[in-house]
This record gives C-alpha cells, structure tokens and sequence, in this order.
C-alpha cells in the first residue's frame, strides 16, 4: 500500500515538508488507542536469533534507523514500533543551529536517491538530551555528536567534547561525525592527527564516567584505500569501539536523473540507491584489511533484504537505513529482519 498509494502522493511534494509532515502524522496517530499495537503487530519480528550483543549492547535485531532521520530524538518511542533494533539520532551540535538555506533536500527518483545539504539542523544538544532523559522505551540509542557551522575547526575538539558530556547520561553509544560534505572544512576534520587526538580525548573523557559509553567513527564513502588504511589504524591508536560505514557521498557518478537536473540541484551528499556498491566495498575492505579488529556498522543504500544481507555477508555487524526507508516503506525493516532469520538457520 505504502509504495502504491501512499509514496505517490507524498512524492507530489516538498521533500522536507514531507519529512515534518510524516513525523506529525506518526506522533498524532501513536496517541489513538490500540495504533501503536498495530503497528507492533504488523512490523515488529520478535526472536532471540535476531539478538545481537556488541559494544557490551544488547540489541533486539541487527536494522537500525541512521542518523539524520530522527534528529532531534522526536520520535523515539514510535519508532520501536516499526520494527527497528535502535535508533540513531542527530547529529546533535552543542548550540542549535538552523542549517543551510532551503531547499536543501532533493529527490532523485530515477535513481532511488537523495541529495540533501541540510548542515547539521538541529535543536541543540542540550534540548535532545531532555527529551532522550524522557523517553519510554528502552531501545537502544546512539548519539550523533558534530560541530556547529560557526565554529573554527581549531575549537572543534571543544564542540564535541561538550556533545559528549550533555549526552552521556542519555545514550547507549556515540558517533563522532566528521565525514557530513555539508559542513565547513570536513578534509580537516578527517586529518589523522586530529582525530587521534580529538577520540583519544574523548576515550579518556569516557573513562571518568562510572558507566562507559561505546565511540564509533562514521567515515566518508569517498575515501580512497590508503586513507582507509588511515581509519584502521586511526581506530587501533584511539582505541575506539568501531566505525560506521558510511557517510552520504559527493560523487554523482552513473546516475540515470538527467545531468542537467543533477547539476542544478548543486552541492550535497547523495545517499540511496547509488552509494550502495560503494559502501559495501569500504565495508569489505576495512573488515577484511583489518582482520576484523573492530566491529562495523553498515549503512548506505539498503533497498531490500539482499542489500541488507550483502553488506552483512561484507563484514558489517549491525546495519543501519534512511532513504531506503523513504523509498521503500517501514515494512522495509520486517523484510530484512525475516531475511536474517532465514540466512541464520539455512547457514
């Protein structure tokens, strides 16, 4: 119904009008007696072989919503609904911020993509923090933490550090963004030395808390192999937890929207359909150029069950979804999580 009826009709308009309009919907229709049941019953797949345990995390299935979709962590409690094992918010930036002008969110139907250059729009960390510190649920949570637009990249360590401190108390586990192509100066960010300095930092901030929170890397699609190279070593230096792979991409090679329309849309991260191959490829190489030395969270491109399973068979431990959950449904999420069951008993 979703891809027949529905999808149609929202594609009609604004892509971000579309986005506020949905969570609205979701919230509003959560309150009516018995939906959130529904729901429940017609997407959660509920079996201890779906558990998966890292990071000293247990989570109830390996699919997860990725950052950027639940920002400001508005819909926590109605996403478990949908089937999901955890939920990724932000990236949260220590004062809120606006983002970039609109539009800033564009559809690449053909293509089954998404360009967006929305720049870290968000409340503030402090306000995600309260609404996370309400919560009724017990899902699991990560905290996308980056910078805000004004502030010089020589302060950035500043930035995530007071992300970090605000959000401890409220998440399962961190994600240092430093891979968006819709911030400032994002080849400084990913400089070695940095983030040696900018993890070990918060590795050591981690140690004083009493109960010790997981940090992972999301990396860039577009890093070649030696600066993949870089990130394993970067992750054996600062002794982090993981890395997530991978970030949207800059690239807007072999697509079938017309180039003219491509170009018009300008600068963004495109993610989707097109950075599937891609992002499974940085996958297999860091998992299998590192021997498996940490664990990865997969993300880029998941449509469907296959794409879900090719990345796990790739070297991914977790997996995480976005656009494919715009362009193909929640029932997106049931798929996969019946795919993995079924991979699990026939292996």
């Amino acid at each position: 119904m979703y891809k027949l009826l529905l999808r149609p009709f929202l594609f009609l308009f604004d892509p971000e009008a579309v986005h506020h309009f949905t969570f609205k919907a979701i919230k509003i229709s959560s309150k009516i007696p018995f939906v959130s049941a529904i729901r429940r019953s017609i997407y959660v797949v509920k079996d201890p072989k779906l558990e998966k345990e890292l990071f000293g995390l247990k989570f109830k299935n390996p699919v997860g919503i990725a950052a950027g979709f639940d920002k400001n962590a508005l819909l926590i409690n109605e996403l478990e609904n949908f089937g999901f094992g955890f939920i990724e918010i932000g990236t949260a930036t220590p004062k809120p911020q606006s983002g970039n002008p609109k539009p800033r969110l564009f559809r690449l139907k053909k293509d089954k993509g998404i360009i967006n250059r929305m720049g870290f729009n968000n409340d503030g960390v402090d306000a995600i923090a309260a609404r996370l510190k309400k919560r009724n649920t017990k899902i699991i949570v990560g905290g996308n933490i980056g910078k805000n637009t004004a502030t010089d990249n020589t302060n950035a360590k500043a930035d995530y550090i007071y992300n970090f401190k605000a959000l401890h108390d409220q998440v399962d586990y961190f994600v240092v963004n430093v891979s968006c192509p819709n911030i400032g100066d994002v080849k400084k960010l990913q400089d070695q030395d940095f983030l040696v300095d900018l993890l070990g930092e918060l590795v050591q901030l981690n140690k004083e808390y009493q109960h010790q929170k997981p940090i992972l890397l999301k990396i860039a699609p577009d890093l070649n192999d030696g600066q993949l190279d870089e990130v394993i070593e970067i992750v054996a230096q600062s002794k982090i937890d993981g890395v997530i792979a991978t970030n949207t991409t800059i690239t807007r090679d072999n697509l079938s929207t017309d180039p003219e329309k491509v170009k018009a849309i300008g600068n963004g991260g495109l993610s989707g359909k097109p950075l599937k191959d891609r992002s499974t490829e940085v996958i297999r190489y860091l998992a299998q150029k590192s021997n498996k030395a940490f664990p990865i969270i997969g993300v880029g491109g998941i449509h469907s069950a296959d794409d879900a399973i090719e990345k796990l068979e790739a070297g991914a431990d977790l997996i995480q979804i976005y656009t494919g959950f715009i362009y193909e449904g929640p029932i997106l999420v049931k798929e996969i999580n019946k795919a993995i069951l079924l991979r699990y008993r026939n292996a």
